[in-house]
């Protein structure tokens, strides 16, 4: 599937670094370091901007190695890109360790997965079929 993108930073597309990846890399299109604090949020511009096909969106994730080597991640995880959105790519990351994190132009900061998604027509009804798990939710399968 081809996806227009326009580039204002210096950096190389977004690819994938896998033939099986469903992510790619974003980057910070910062001029400078950036120090996030402890708890700290900051919006970070990727400089990249896409035009998707109706019934496709862009999901901004936590890169898996920030979150485990800094405790960096992603205050709205998945940030979801609508096909109707024309404005640049940011990204909001959050620091939830107890140390600074510096953060430097260029950096890996979000994966963004493209992935189809599917419109709801709702059908009202009174009551819902019975299932095995009924309401059962935030936890009840437990371990077994």
């Amino acid at each position: 599937m081809k996806v227009k993108i326009v580039n204002k930073s210096p950096f190389a597309l977004p690819s994938y670094a896998t033939g099986q990846s469903a992510g790619m890399d974003l980057r910070a299109f910062i001029e400078e370091p950036v120090v996030l604090e402890p708890l700290g949020r900051v919006l970070v511009p990727t400089g990249l901007y896409i035009e998707l096909p109706d019934g496709f969106e862009a999901q901004i994730r936590p890169r898996s190695g920030l979150a485990v080597k800094h405790g960096i991640s992603l205050v709205n995880t998945p940030g979801t890109i609508d096909a109707d959105y024309r404005g640049e790519i940011k990204v909001i990351m959050v620091n939830l360790s107890s140390e600074r994190f510096v953060l430097n132009p260029g950096e890996r900061i979000a994966q963004m997965v493209v992935a189809r998604y599917e419109k709801v027509e709702w059908d009202e009804a009174e009551v819902l079929s019975e299932s095995g798990r009924g309401e059962g939710g935030f936890g009840s399968t437990g371990r077994k």
